[in-house]
């Protein structure tokens, strides 16, 4: 049975919407939670039927979203160090957790340690495309500055995640550029450009706007630039329900119109939800991390569980190693 070790106290909202969250999906699968934290917070929000069933792992300390990721290392009593060392220890699979996101990716790396082949790890996100499709985006805050052997590793693991995880049997991997043509770019993507020439699933460079036409199924580029990307999509996507709201609340037509495509908008919500995704997951390192928003509901964290267990039980780690490998070996 598939092991999660989560950040009870991860969030902002403090441990309730995490247990909560933990429950759910308890309800939907069969896996092994251990929520680490304080326990004293924690057992008072467990059910009783469900005591036997979630295991708690005591941490009194809290890294707070303004404290710095590089005091992470030193903080072995905090939840986010003491989740990561099950890993690291082989007590769990993957960690979960919604608390500062720059000491779960660096906890992540440097304690539960990178794949063979791996020089950097890669955050992912799974952007909204045409026709109800996720596009991957890699990496989108992990690293800000990288060179074209990063970006081509990211390739290959956002390759194999796609394959794995959606079961696309060829995933298509586009380099982001401010062009379609070969020559767009910087110096950085026109080097990546050359090295993934002959990689498998490469169609070259892509815009912006391919993300989410679902020109390809995975899109590569630097952590500083995925960054921007994804902040920028989030901020269009919050202003334009914005402005939904208020030309519905200003005109009487369309609040009757709106009515008729409640729908719609419950569709258009899910497309652009964050809790129905659950985190991003940083790839490339020894195990399982999903990082989740600091504002994630029960219903976010539950499907950051989800990803966890199912990225666990595919072997997406297995297939990044052996990839590149062979690439290394060539």
């Amino acid at each position: 049975m598939v092991r999660i070790a989560i950040d009870a106290m991860g969030g902002d909202f403090g441990p309730e919407p995490i247990v909560k969250g933990c429950i759910e999906a308890l309800k939907k699968k069969k896996f092994q939670p251990i929520l680490v934290g304080k326990k004293d917070e924690i057992l008072p929000l467990l059910p009783k039927r469900y005591k036997d069933k979630i295991s708690i792992v005591d941490a009194d300390d809290v890294i707070g979203m303004s404290d710095a990721a590089t005091d992470a290392l030193k903080r072995r009593e905090s939840s986010i160090y003491k989740a990561v060392e099950l890993v690291r220890k082989g007590e769990a699979d993957g960690v979960v957790s919604a608390g500062h996101s720059g000491a779960t990716m660096s906890l992540a790396t440097l304690r539960m340690g990178r794949l063979k082949g791996v020089s950097r790890p890669a955050l992912v996100a799974l952007m909204p495309a045409k026709g109800g499709r996720r596009t991957i985006l890699l990496d989108v805050g992990a690293n800000v500055d990288c060179n074209a052997s990063n970006l081509v590793e990211f390739a290959v693991m956002g390759r194999f995640y796609a394959k794995d995880m959606f079961g696309i049997e060829t995933p298509t991997v586009g380099l982001l550029a401010n062009g379609e043509e070969d020559s767009k770019g910087n110096e950085l993507t026109k080097e990546a450009f050359i090295q993934l020439g002959s990689h498998e699933g490469f169609i070259g460079n892509v815009e912006g706007s391919d993300i989410f036409n679902g020109t390809c199924n995975v899109v590569v580029c630097d952590g500083f630039v995925g960054n921007l990307v994804l902040k920028a999509s989030e901020g269009v996507a919050s202003t334009i329900s914005f402005f939904i709201k208020e030309y519905i609340r200003k005109s009487p037509i369309a609040i009757t119109g709106a009515l008729l495509m409640r729908k719609v908008f419950r569709l258009l919500k899910q497309e652009i939800d964050y809790a129905e995704i659950g985190g991003a997951p940083l790839i490339g390192i020894k195990g399982c991390a999903i990082v989740s928003h600091g504002k994630s509901n029960p219903k976010a964290i539950k499907n950051a569980i989800f990803q966890a267990i199912t990225y666990v039980d595919t072997g997406v780690n297995d297939h990044i190693e052996k990839c590149l490998a062979d690439i290394n070996n060539k």
